[in-house]
Protein backbone atom coordinates (compact mmCIF):
# COMPACT_ATOMS: atom_id res chain seq x y z
CA UNK A 1 0.00 0.00 0.00
CA UNK A 2 1.63 3.29 -1.05
CA UNK A 3 1.92 6.48 1.11
CA UNK A 4 -0.63 8.12 -0.81
CA UNK A 5 -3.45 5.04 -0.01
CA UNK A 6 -2.26 5.46 3.81
CA UNK A 7 -2.92 9.04 4.18
CA UNK A 8 -6.22 8.53 2.41
CA UNK A 9 -7.53 6.17 5.25
CA UNK A 10 -6.21 8.28 8.03
CA UNK A 11 -8.16 11.02 6.46
CA UNK A 12 -11.76 9.14 5.93
CA UNK A 13 -11.20 7.77 9.29
CA UNK A 14 -10.56 11.03 10.36
CA UNK A 15 -13.62 12.06 8.94
CA UNK A 16 -15.41 9.14 10.00
CA UNK A 17 -14.83 9.94 13.40
CA UNK A 18 -15.64 13.49 13.34
CA UNK A 19 -19.17 12.52 11.64
CA UNK A 20 -20.08 10.15 14.55
CA UNK A 21 -19.23 13.22 17.13
CA UNK A 22 -21.30 15.36 15.37
CA UNK A 23 -24.57 12.52 14.92
CA UNK A 24 -24.23 11.99 18.53
CA UNK A 25 -25.01 15.64 19.33
CA UNK A 26 -21.61 16.96 20.09
CA UNK A 27 -21.93 19.84 17.93
CA UNK A 28 -22.30 22.78 19.90
CA UNK A 29 -22.77 20.91 23.50
CA UNK A 30 -19.90 20.78 26.14
CA UNK A 31 -17.68 17.62 25.89
CA UNK A 32 -19.11 15.93 29.22
CA UNK A 33 -21.75 15.31 27.35
CA UNK A 34 -20.40 12.35 25.11
CA UNK A 35 -19.24 10.77 28.64
CA UNK A 36 -22.77 10.81 29.93
CA UNK A 37 -24.37 7.47 30.10
CA UNK A 38 -26.97 7.61 28.04
CA UNK A 39 -30.41 7.99 28.78
CA UNK A 40 -32.88 5.05 29.15
CA UNK A 41 -36.25 4.58 28.41
CA UNK A 42 -38.40 6.12 31.24
CA UNK A 43 -36.57 8.35 32.02
CA UNK A 44 -38.61 11.22 30.78
CA UNK A 45 -41.72 11.84 33.48
CA UNK A 46 -42.56 14.76 31.41
CA UNK A 47 -42.41 15.82 27.80
CA UNK A 48 -42.85 19.38 26.55
CA UNK A 49 -42.94 20.66 23.24
CA UNK A 50 -42.65 24.06 22.16
CA UNK A 51 -43.34 24.78 18.53
CA UNK A 52 -42.88 28.13 16.98
CA UNK A 53 -45.05 27.70 13.74
CA UNK A 54 -43.76 29.06 10.64
CA UNK A 55 -40.68 29.55 12.31
CA UNK A 56 -37.51 30.04 8.99
CA UNK A 57 -34.41 30.25 10.21
CA UNK A 58 -34.66 33.74 9.43
CA UNK A 59 -37.35 34.81 11.60
CA UNK A 60 -34.78 33.41 14.78
CA UNK A 61 -32.45 35.43 13.67
CA UNK A 62 -34.49 38.74 13.63
CA UNK A 63 -36.02 37.85 16.75
CA UNK A 64 -32.97 37.80 18.36
CA UNK A 65 -31.43 41.08 16.73
CA UNK A 66 -34.48 42.62 17.76
CA UNK A 67 -34.13 41.25 21.05
CA UNK A 68 -30.34 42.20 21.58
CA UNK A 69 -30.79 45.92 20.18
CA UNK A 70 -34.25 46.67 21.92
CA UNK A 71 -33.65 44.66 24.86
CA UNK A 72 -29.80 44.63 25.24
CA UNK A 73 -29.82 40.32 25.75
CA UNK A 74 -29.68 37.56 23.34
CA UNK A 75 -33.14 35.26 22.74
CA UNK A 76 -33.17 32.38 25.13
CA UNK A 77 -33.26 29.92 21.97
CA UNK A 78 -29.47 31.79 21.20
CA UNK A 79 -28.51 31.69 24.94
CA UNK A 80 -29.15 28.03 24.64
CA UNK A 81 -26.34 27.18 22.41
CA UNK A 82 -24.05 29.61 24.31
CA UNK A 83 -24.59 27.82 27.40
CA UNK A 84 -23.15 24.81 29.53
CA UNK A 85 -26.63 23.44 29.34
CA UNK A 86 -26.69 19.93 28.05
CA UNK A 87 -28.43 19.87 24.82
CA UNK A 88 -29.04 18.59 21.16
CA UNK A 89 -29.08 21.16 18.56
CA UNK A 90 -29.68 19.92 14.66
CA UNK A 91 -32.11 19.84 11.52
CA UNK A 92 -35.36 18.25 10.87
CA UNK A 93 -36.71 16.43 7.82
CA UNK A 94 -40.79 17.54 7.64
CA UNK A 95 -42.20 16.60 4.61
CA UNK A 96 -45.74 15.50 4.41
CA UNK A 97 -46.86 12.13 3.28
CA UNK A 98 -47.77 13.97 0.18
CA UNK A 99 -45.39 17.02 -0.14
CA UNK A 100 -42.32 18.10 0.58
CA UNK A 101 -43.48 21.28 1.51
CA UNK A 102 -46.03 20.84 4.80
CA UNK A 103 -48.92 22.20 6.36
CA UNK A 104 -49.25 22.56 10.02
CA UNK A 105 -51.95 19.82 10.45
CA UNK A 106 -49.66 17.17 8.79
CA UNK A 107 -46.77 18.42 10.59
CA UNK A 108 -48.14 18.35 14.13
CA UNK A 109 -49.60 14.92 13.30
CA UNK A 110 -46.12 13.35 12.43
CA UNK A 111 -45.12 14.51 16.13
CA UNK A 112 -48.71 13.45 17.59
CA UNK A 113 -49.06 10.10 15.63
CA UNK A 114 -45.90 9.29 14.17
CA UNK A 115 -47.32 9.17 10.90
CA UNK A 116 -46.70 10.94 7.81
CA UNK A 117 -49.87 12.07 6.53
CA UNK A 118 -51.58 14.15 3.78
CA UNK A 119 -51.60 17.98 3.88
CA UNK A 120 -54.93 18.98 5.25
CA UNK A 121 -55.80 15.99 7.57
CA UNK A 122 -55.12 15.55 10.95
CA UNK A 123 -53.94 11.84 12.36
CA UNK A 124 -55.97 10.02 9.54
CA UNK A 125 -54.62 8.47 6.97
CA UNK A 126 -55.72 8.98 3.28
CA UNK A 127 -58.19 5.49 3.35
CA UNK A 128 -59.68 7.23 6.55
CA UNK A 129 -57.81 4.86 9.26
CA UNK A 130 -57.33 7.21 12.35
CA UNK A 131 -53.99 7.13 14.68
CA UNK A 132 -54.35 7.14 18.27
CA UNK A 133 -52.87 10.38 19.33
CA UNK A 134 -50.14 10.93 21.75
CA UNK A 135 -52.36 13.40 24.14
CA UNK A 136 -54.21 10.16 24.20
CA UNK A 137 -51.70 7.50 25.12
CA UNK A 138 -50.28 10.22 28.10
CA UNK A 139 -54.21 10.53 29.01
CA UNK A 140 -54.17 6.51 29.61
CA UNK A 141 -51.14 6.08 30.86
CA UNK A 142 -52.23 8.31 33.85
CA UNK A 143 -49.79 11.46 33.24
CA UNK A 144 -51.67 15.20 32.45
CA UNK A 145 -51.83 16.15 29.20
CA UNK A 146 -51.96 19.97 27.95
CA UNK A 147 -52.42 22.44 25.12
CA UNK A 148 -51.51 25.88 24.96
CA UNK A 149 -51.62 28.29 21.71
CA UNK A 150 -51.93 31.64 20.49
CA UNK A 151 -54.17 30.89 17.95
CA UNK A 152 -57.39 28.60 18.16
CA UNK A 153 -57.19 25.74 20.27
CA UNK A 154 -59.00 23.77 17.68
CA UNK A 155 -56.01 24.91 15.15
CA UNK A 156 -53.73 22.65 13.14
CA UNK A 157 -51.31 22.75 15.68
CA UNK A 158 -52.93 22.23 19.08
CA UNK A 159 -55.23 19.43 17.06
CA UNK A 160 -51.95 17.64 15.64
CA UNK A 161 -51.35 16.19 19.24
CA UNK A 162 -54.57 15.02 20.42
CA UNK A 163 -57.38 14.78 17.75
CA UNK A 164 -58.78 12.71 14.94
CA UNK A 165 -59.76 15.08 11.87
CA UNK A 166 -60.26 14.09 7.93
CA UNK A 167 -60.07 17.75 7.60
CA UNK A 168 -58.08 20.23 9.66
CA UNK A 169 -61.14 23.24 8.81
CA UNK A 170 -63.42 21.19 10.63
CA UNK A 171 -62.72 23.36 14.10
CA UNK A 172 -66.22 22.84 15.70
CA UNK A 173 -66.47 19.44 15.36
CA UNK A 174 -62.21 19.47 16.61
CA UNK A 175 -63.85 21.56 19.82
CA UNK A 176 -66.30 18.76 20.48
CA UNK A 177 -64.19 16.07 20.15
CA UNK A 178 -62.09 18.15 23.13
CA UNK A 179 -64.71 17.59 24.90
CA UNK A 180 -64.76 13.44 24.10
CA UNK A 181 -61.22 13.09 25.09
CA UNK A 182 -61.15 14.97 28.14
CA UNK A 183 -57.65 16.51 28.37
CA UNK A 184 -56.63 18.44 31.16
CA UNK A 185 -56.09 22.02 29.76
CA UNK A 186 -56.42 23.66 26.73
CA UNK A 187 -55.54 27.60 26.50
CA UNK A 188 -55.47 29.88 23.67
CA UNK A 189 -57.87 31.01 21.04
CA UNK A 190 -61.02 30.17 19.31
CA UNK A 191 -64.15 30.55 21.62
CA UNK A 192 -65.99 30.91 18.43
CA UNK A 193 -66.36 27.01 18.36
CA UNK A 194 -67.26 26.51 21.90
CA UNK A 195 -69.94 28.76 22.14
CA UNK A 196 -73.72 28.21 21.07
CA UNK A 197 -74.04 31.89 19.62
CA UNK A 198 -71.21 31.11 16.67
CA UNK A 199 -71.59 27.19 16.39
CA UNK A 200 -73.42 26.35 13.16
CA UNK A 201 -75.30 23.72 15.38
CA UNK A 202 -76.08 25.81 18.18
CA UNK A 203 -74.15 23.74 20.49
CA UNK A 204 -72.97 25.22 24.15
CA UNK A 205 -69.95 23.60 24.48
CA UNK A 206 -68.55 25.53 27.66
CA UNK A 207 -71.57 23.65 29.05
CA UNK A 208 -70.49 20.90 28.14
CA UNK A 209 -66.88 21.49 29.29
CA UNK A 210 -68.30 22.69 33.11
CA UNK A 211 -69.76 19.49 33.22
CA UNK A 212 -67.18 17.81 32.75
CA UNK A 213 -65.40 19.44 35.78
CA UNK A 214 -63.37 21.40 33.75
CA UNK A 215 -62.96 25.48 35.00
CA UNK A 216 -63.48 27.78 32.49
CA UNK A 217 -61.70 30.91 31.98
CA UNK A 218 -62.46 33.53 29.44
CA UNK A 219 -60.01 36.23 29.98
CA UNK A 220 -56.69 36.51 32.14
CA UNK A 221 -57.68 37.57 35.66
CA UNK A 222 -60.15 34.23 34.96
CA UNK A 223 -56.94 31.83 34.02
CA UNK A 224 -54.95 33.34 37.37
CA UNK A 225 -57.86 33.02 39.71
CA UNK A 226 -59.08 29.57 38.30
CA UNK A 227 -58.74 26.34 41.00
CA UNK A 228 -55.81 24.38 40.09
CA UNK A 229 -57.91 21.10 41.31
CA UNK A 230 -59.84 21.00 38.36
CA UNK A 231 -59.59 20.85 34.18
CA UNK A 232 -59.22 24.12 33.00
CA UNK A 233 -60.42 25.25 29.40
CA UNK A 234 -59.12 28.83 29.14
CA UNK A 235 -60.08 30.51 25.74
CA UNK A 236 -59.19 34.61 25.76
CA UNK A 237 -60.16 35.43 22.28
CA UNK A 238 -62.96 34.81 19.57
CA UNK A 239 -60.59 33.80 17.62
CA UNK A 240 -56.87 33.92 17.23
CA UNK A 241 -55.27 35.64 20.10
CA UNK A 242 -53.88 39.37 18.77
CA UNK A 243 -50.66 39.76 17.76
CA UNK A 244 -47.99 40.76 20.25
CA UNK A 245 -47.00 43.90 18.65
CA UNK A 246 -50.70 45.05 19.36
CA UNK A 247 -51.44 43.38 22.99
CA UNK A 248 -48.19 45.83 23.56
CA UNK A 249 -50.14 49.22 22.36
CA UNK A 250 -53.67 48.03 23.55
CA UNK A 251 -54.41 48.45 27.51
CA UNK A 252 -57.33 46.76 27.33
CA UNK A 253 -55.70 43.61 25.49
CA UNK A 254 -53.17 43.80 27.99
CA UNK A 255 -55.41 43.03 31.00
CA UNK A 256 -57.59 40.70 29.26
CA UNK A 257 -55.67 38.48 27.07
CA UNK A 258 -52.26 36.29 28.74
CA UNK A 259 -49.12 36.17 27.07
CA UNK A 260 -48.05 32.63 25.84
CA UNK A 261 -45.32 32.77 28.78
CA UNK A 262 -48.03 33.54 30.97
CA UNK A 263 -50.40 30.72 30.02
CA UNK A 264 -46.70 28.85 29.55
CA UNK A 265 -46.20 28.96 32.75
CA UNK A 266 -50.07 28.25 34.71
CA UNK A 267 -50.19 25.48 32.42
CA UNK A 268 -47.24 24.13 34.10
CA UNK A 269 -48.25 24.95 37.22
CA UNK A 270 -51.19 22.70 36.81
CA UNK A 271 -49.54 19.88 35.19
CA UNK A 272 -46.97 19.37 37.59
CA UNK A 273 -49.13 18.38 40.18
CA UNK A 274 -49.71 15.14 38.75
CA UNK A 275 -47.63 12.76 40.62
CA UNK A 276 -47.21 10.48 37.31
CA UNK A 277 -45.84 13.14 34.79
CA UNK A 278 -47.30 15.33 31.82
CA UNK A 279 -47.33 15.87 28.27
CA UNK A 280 -47.20 19.88 27.46
CA UNK A 281 -47.13 21.36 23.54
CA UNK A 282 -46.90 24.68 23.69
CA UNK A 283 -47.49 26.97 20.18
CA UNK A 284 -46.64 30.31 19.22
CA UNK A 285 -48.91 30.20 16.49
CA UNK A 286 -49.39 33.55 15.31
CA UNK A 287 -45.76 33.40 14.04
CA UNK A 288 -46.95 31.46 11.04
CA UNK A 289 -49.65 33.73 10.31
CA UNK A 290 -47.34 37.27 10.52
CA UNK A 291 -44.92 34.86 7.93
CA UNK A 292 -48.02 34.45 5.36
CA UNK A 293 -49.09 38.12 5.97
CA UNK A 294 -45.61 39.32 5.47
CA UNK A 295 -45.87 41.21 8.65
CA UNK A 296 -42.48 41.99 9.73
CA UNK A 297 -43.47 43.67 13.45
CA UNK A 298 -46.09 40.61 13.93
CA UNK A 299 -43.09 38.33 13.06
CA UNK A 300 -40.83 39.75 15.54
CA UNK A 301 -42.36 40.11 18.16
CA UNK A 302 -44.69 36.85 17.97
CA UNK A 303 -41.06 35.35 18.19
CA UNK A 304 -39.82 37.15 20.49
CA UNK A 305 -43.12 36.59 22.96
CA UNK A 306 -42.23 32.22 21.93
CA UNK A 307 -39.15 32.89 23.20
CA UNK A 308 -40.07 34.41 26.84
CA UNK A 309 -42.33 31.23 26.97
CA UNK A 310 -39.24 28.88 26.01
CA UNK A 311 -37.33 30.72 29.20
CA UNK A 312 -40.56 30.10 31.30
CA UNK A 313 -39.58 26.08 30.20
CA UNK A 314 -36.20 26.06 30.99
CA UNK A 315 -36.43 28.16 34.86
CA UNK A 316 -39.20 25.04 35.03
CA UNK A 317 -36.51 22.15 34.27
CA UNK A 318 -33.35 23.97 36.15
CA UNK A 319 -32.29 21.52 38.25
CA UNK A 320 -34.42 19.13 37.28
CA UNK A 321 -33.61 15.29 35.05
CA UNK A 322 -37.14 14.26 34.45
CA UNK A 323 -38.22 16.18 32.07
CA UNK A 324 -37.55 16.02 27.98
CA UNK A 325 -38.10 19.32 26.43
CA UNK A 326 -37.96 19.78 22.42
CA UNK A 327 -38.23 23.47 20.72
CA UNK A 328 -38.31 22.99 17.03
CA UNK A 329 -40.86 24.64 14.34
CA UNK A 330 -43.10 22.56 11.51
CA UNK A 331 -41.65 23.92 8.45
CA UNK A 332 -40.16 27.46 7.20
CA UNK A 333 -42.64 30.33 5.84
CA UNK A 334 -41.92 33.08 3.34
CA UNK A 335 -38.41 32.74 4.44
CA UNK A 336 -37.63 36.48 6.03
CA UNK A 337 -34.15 38.25 6.41
CA UNK A 338 -32.43 41.65 6.52
CA UNK A 339 -30.99 42.76 3.26
CA UNK A 340 -27.78 44.00 3.32
CA UNK A 341 -28.79 47.95 2.43
CA UNK A 342 -26.51 50.88 2.06
CA UNK A 343 -22.39 51.56 1.45
CA UNK A 344 -20.95 48.29 2.79
CA UNK A 345 -24.65 47.26 4.57
CA UNK A 346 -24.14 50.13 6.67
CA UNK A 347 -27.80 51.39 6.87
CA UNK A 348 -29.24 47.90 7.57
CA UNK A 349 -28.79 48.38 11.63
CA UNK A 350 -30.64 51.54 11.67
CA UNK A 351 -33.39 50.17 9.01
CA UNK A 352 -33.57 46.80 11.08
CA UNK A 353 -34.22 49.46 14.33
CA UNK A 354 -37.30 51.17 12.86
CA UNK A 355 -40.11 48.39 13.61
CA UNK A 356 -39.45 49.11 17.74
CA UNK A 357 -41.78 51.82 16.58
CA UNK A 358 -43.96 49.92 15.02
CA UNK A 359 -47.83 50.52 16.85
CA UNK A 360 -50.10 48.26 15.12
CA UNK A 361 -50.12 44.81 12.67
CA UNK A 362 -50.72 44.30 9.17
CA UNK A 363 -54.09 42.83 10.47
CA UNK A 364 -54.75 45.33 12.76
CA UNK A 365 -54.91 48.33 9.77
CA UNK A 366 -56.27 46.04 7.51
CA UNK A 367 -59.10 45.88 10.09
CA UNK A 368 -59.41 49.49 10.70
CA UNK A 369 -59.63 49.87 6.43
CA UNK A 370 -62.44 47.48 6.24
CA UNK A 371 -60.20 44.85 4.41
CA UNK A 372 -59.74 40.92 5.40
CA UNK A 373 -56.63 39.28 3.99
CA UNK A 374 -59.23 36.74 1.96
CA UNK A 375 -60.93 39.71 -0.10
CA UNK A 376 -60.21 40.01 -4.02
CA UNK A 377 -60.33 43.85 -3.28
CA UNK A 378 -61.21 47.12 -1.62
CA UNK A 379 -63.24 49.48 -2.99
CA UNK A 380 -63.71 53.51 -2.19
CA UNK A 381 -59.75 53.97 -0.54
CA UNK A 382 -57.53 56.60 -1.79
CA UNK A 383 -53.82 56.86 -1.89
CA UNK A 384 -53.71 59.24 0.97
CA UNK A 385 -56.23 56.86 3.19
CA UNK A 386 -53.32 54.34 2.52
CA UNK A 387 -50.54 56.53 3.42
CA UNK A 388 -52.42 57.94 6.63
CA UNK A 389 -53.10 54.31 7.72
CA UNK A 390 -49.12 53.44 7.59
CA UNK A 391 -47.82 56.09 8.93
CA UNK A 392 -49.94 55.80 11.83
CA UNK A 393 -49.92 51.97 12.47
CA UNK A 394 -46.01 51.57 11.20
CA UNK A 395 -44.72 54.67 12.33
CA UNK A 396 -43.41 54.92 8.65
CA UNK A 397 -43.83 57.58 5.75
CA UNK A 398 -44.37 56.00 2.79
CA UNK A 399 -44.09 58.21 -0.91
CA UNK A 400 -47.30 58.68 -2.97
CA UNK A 401 -45.75 56.59 -5.53
CA UNK A 402 -45.52 53.61 -3.00
CA UNK A 403 -49.20 54.37 -2.14
CA UNK A 404 -50.64 54.04 -5.34
CA UNK A 405 -48.88 50.49 -5.67
CA UNK A 406 -50.72 49.51 -2.36
CA UNK A 407 -54.03 50.91 -3.88
CA UNK A 408 -53.31 48.98 -6.80
CA UNK A 409 -53.03 45.63 -5.20
CA UNK A 410 -55.95 46.54 -2.54
CA UNK A 411 -57.72 46.61 -6.11
CA UNK A 412 -56.72 43.92 -7.87
CA UNK A 413 -55.19 45.77 -9.71
CA UNK A 414 -51.32 45.37 -9.32
CA UNK A 415 -49.00 42.87 -11.16
CA UNK A 416 -45.88 41.32 -10.60
CA UNK A 417 -43.43 38.70 -11.62
CA UNK A 418 -44.58 36.55 -9.31
CA UNK A 419 -48.05 36.15 -8.86
CA UNK A 420 -47.87 35.34 -5.25
CA UNK A 421 -46.43 38.63 -4.51
CA UNK A 422 -49.43 40.72 -5.76
CA UNK A 423 -51.79 40.97 -3.15
CA UNK A 424 -51.73 43.78 -0.47
CA UNK A 425 -49.83 41.31 2.14
CA UNK A 426 -46.82 40.95 -0.28
CA UNK A 427 -46.70 44.75 -2.02
CA UNK A 428 -47.01 46.25 1.60
CA UNK A 429 -43.95 44.51 3.31
CA UNK A 430 -42.17 45.09 -0.37
CA UNK A 431 -42.49 48.88 0.06
CA UNK A 432 -41.90 48.31 3.91
CA UNK A 433 -38.46 46.93 3.20
CA UNK A 434 -37.34 50.15 1.77
CA UNK A 435 -37.30 51.50 5.07
CA UNK A 436 -36.94 48.27 8.00
CA UNK A 437 -34.68 46.52 5.15
CA UNK A 438 -36.90 43.45 5.84
CA UNK A 439 -37.76 41.00 2.88
CA UNK A 440 -40.05 37.90 2.34
CA UNK A 441 -39.58 35.48 -0.57
CA UNK A 442 -43.44 34.92 -0.73
CA UNK A 443 -46.65 34.40 1.64
CA UNK A 444 -46.10 31.13 1.96
CA UNK A 445 -44.86 27.58 3.34
CA UNK A 446 -41.56 26.82 2.44
CA UNK A 447 -39.24 22.93 2.10
CA UNK A 448 -36.69 23.84 4.72
CA UNK A 449 -34.77 21.88 6.71
CA UNK A 450 -35.79 22.98 10.41
CA UNK A 451 -33.97 24.19 13.25
CA UNK A 452 -35.00 21.38 15.86
CA UNK A 453 -33.35 21.84 20.03
CA UNK A 454 -33.68 19.60 22.41
CA UNK A 455 -32.36 18.70 26.44
CA UNK A 456 -33.26 16.43 29.47
CA UNK A 457 -33.17 13.06 28.75
CA UNK A 458 -33.62 11.35 25.61
CA UNK A 459 -32.23 14.55 24.04
CA UNK A 460 -28.99 12.39 23.73
CA UNK A 461 -30.95 10.17 21.51
CA UNK A 462 -32.13 12.34 18.71
CA UNK A 463 -29.28 12.76 15.55
CA UNK A 464 -28.22 15.52 13.88
CA UNK A 465 -30.68 14.86 11.23
CA UNK A 466 -34.27 13.50 12.28
CA UNK A 467 -36.96 12.60 10.65
CA UNK A 468 -40.31 14.15 11.90
CA UNK A 469 -42.02 11.28 12.74
CA UNK A 470 -39.45 9.93 14.83
CA UNK A 471 -40.14 12.54 17.52
CA UNK A 472 -43.33 10.77 18.49
CA UNK A 473 -41.33 7.66 18.95
CA UNK A 474 -38.72 9.32 21.06
CA UNK A 475 -41.20 10.70 23.77
CA UNK A 476 -43.35 7.48 23.68
CA UNK A 477 -40.38 5.67 24.94
CA UNK A 478 -38.64 8.16 27.07
CA UNK A 479 -41.92 8.32 28.73
CA UNK A 480 -42.31 4.49 28.60
CA UNK A 481 -45.86 4.76 27.73
CA UNK A 482 -45.33 2.31 24.36
CA UNK A 483 -48.05 -0.31 26.15
CA UNK A 484 -50.51 2.51 25.62
CA UNK A 485 -49.94 3.44 22.29
CA UNK A 486 -51.77 0.79 20.14
CA UNK A 487 -55.38 0.34 20.01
Amino acid sequence: MSKKEISRLEFLKAGALSTAAIGSGMLGQTFRQSQRKKSGFGDAKNVIFLVSDGMSSGTLALADLVKQRQYGEKSNWIKLYESDREYHRGLMDMASLNSVVTGSAAAASSWGSGHRINNGAVNMSPEGEEYKTICEIFRDAGKATGLVTTARITHATPAGFGINMPARGMEDEIAEQYAERGYDLLMGGGARHFSADSRGDGKDLYSVFERNGYTVARNKTEMNRATRNSKLLGLFYDSHLPYTVDHKTLSDLQSSVPTLAEMTKSALDRLNRNGNGFILQVEGGRVDHAAHGNDPAGLVYDQIAFDDAIKEVMDFTDGRDDTLVILTTDHGNANPGLSGLGSGYGDSPAMLDTIQDYRHSFEWMYGEMGYHWSDDSLSGITVKDIMDHVEYAMNTKITREEGLMLKQSFQGKYRSPFRNRQQPSGVLSGVLANYNGINFISTSHTADYVEIAAWGPGSDRIPTFVRNTALFDLMVDMADVRAYAEG
